[in-house]
């Protein structure tokens, strides 16, 4: 009977720590401590970002991504030493692909928070341990506000382009909205202007399954040792989350109640699509930090582009940018309503592109054909000379 494989001999926490392998990831230490919407600072924080491709001599080519709830900064290239995953958008990056790294500058941060180089709950405090349950709150305009520090250190005035879904659709949208002349254009995929009760809600059980289990200790627990720590309830908070990503056709169509082979629930064994939402459990307990999981969960219920602006309407005016906004049309954590809002709300704004997919929210990850699509629409035709191309191949 194949059951989820036994967590003994897990660390503590899936982040990225002091002394992992590097990977691709560079790093940014902030000069200054960051001042935090909720009050206080963030002192001593470091962002962990990539970059492919180079930036033109008057920086006019740079392209920020960015990344949903459980990414990372790794948006395109192989799993290894250092980096647990592949590419979470490795379709878009690349010769020949949309954000092709002969013409353009593409640079991915880890968000503030985050548990794979940034400084998170998993991260060294000013005192030498874990932040762990100490870390303070963040909002998606603080992560903004760090990634603005990042810009400001690669010589970034302006953005060609700022693009991402969910969490990175926030993010996205705050770049727009609070520096609106460093955002030339700008792609929001399945994302909201303000977060709804029904995503607070979600987020919210995520939240409490994680506290829940008896190794979170309040957030302290990045010092047991292998095999003690928050896994069941990260697992849990995931199967939630997993739930909610994915379209009610498409688990019908995939599992119906199919038994899982060799299993049967009658006996202690399970249906096809809990052994579909254990093997996503059991992934990200070995990628994941359940602290940081909390963390940015929080920051986007959080999310409201209005907060402080004379509400949505008043927020989505004042931007700038160029902008494309798509949802998908299965997607019933953020249903196309909200893109739709953002459409409508925002200047520069075409009208609402759908994205087709069975997939529910997590469409906006697998169809990366369709996203492609958009981004080529969005972004500028650049051509190289021969010369400017041999001297960029190979990106950084």
């Amino acid at each position: 009977m194949s059951r989820p494989q036994a967590t003994g001999s897990l660390p503590a926490t899936g982040a990225w720590r002091e002394g992992s392998p590097a990977g691709r990831r560079r790093w940014l230490r902030l000069r200054e401590p960051l001042r935090l919407e909720a009050g206080g600072e963030l002192p001593a924080a470091s962002l962990a970002y990539e970059t492919w491709g180079s930036l033109d001599r008057d920086a006019s080519n740079a392209v920020l991504v960015l990344h949903a709830l459980t990414g990372d900064s790794h948006v395109a290239g192989p799993a290894g030493d250092g980096h647990p995953s592949p590419g979470w958008w490795d379709a878009l990056v690349g010769p020949g692909r949309a954000l092709d790294a002969d013409r353009w500058f593409v640079v991915a941060p880890n968000a503030i928070g985050g548990c794979q180089g940034s400084t998170g709950p998993a991260g060294a405090a000013p005192d030498g341990r874990p932040w762990g349950g100490r870390f303070p709150a963040i909002t998606v305009r603080d992560a903004v506000r760090a990634e603005a520090r990042l810009a400001d250190e690669l010589g970034v005035r302006s953005w060609a382009a700022v693009i991402g879904g969910s969490f990175g659709g926030m993010r996205a949208l705050e770049w727009a909205a609070t520096y609106p002349d460093r955002v030339s254009a700008a792609l929001l995929l399945s994302c909201c202007a303000v977060a709804s009760a029904e995503q607070i809600a979600w987020s919210s059980a995520q939240i409490q399954a994680i506290r829940a289990d008896p190794d979170w200790l309040g957030g302290d627990y990045h010092d047991l040792p292998a095999g003690r720590g928050p896994h069941a309830g990260l697992g849990v908070a995931r199967r939630i989350a997993h739930i909610t990503y994915r379209s009610p056709q498409e688990l019908q169509d995939r599992f119906g109640i199919d038994h899982q082979d060799g299993e049967s629930p009658w006996n202690g064994g399970r249906y096809a699509v809990e052994s579909y939402l254990d093997h996503h459990a059991e992934k990200l307990v070995r990628r994941f930090d359940a602290a940081s999981y909390v963390t940015l969960a929080q920051a986007m219920s959080g999310h409201d582009v209005g907060r402080g602006r004379g509400g949505v309407e008043a927020a989505l005016s004042r931007i700038r940018a160029r902008t494309c906004v798509a949802g998908v049309d299965s997607d019933r954590l953020f249903p196309l309503h909200q893109q739709r809002r953002l459409a409508e709300g925002i200047p520069g704004a075409g009208p609402l592109r759908t994205i087709t997919s069975p997939h529910g929210h997590d469409g906006f990850l697998i169809e990366t054909a369709q996203v492609a699509e958009l981004v080529r629409e969005l972004l500028p035709n650049r051509s190289l000379e021969p010369a400017e191309r041999g001297a960029r191949s190979g990106g950084s």
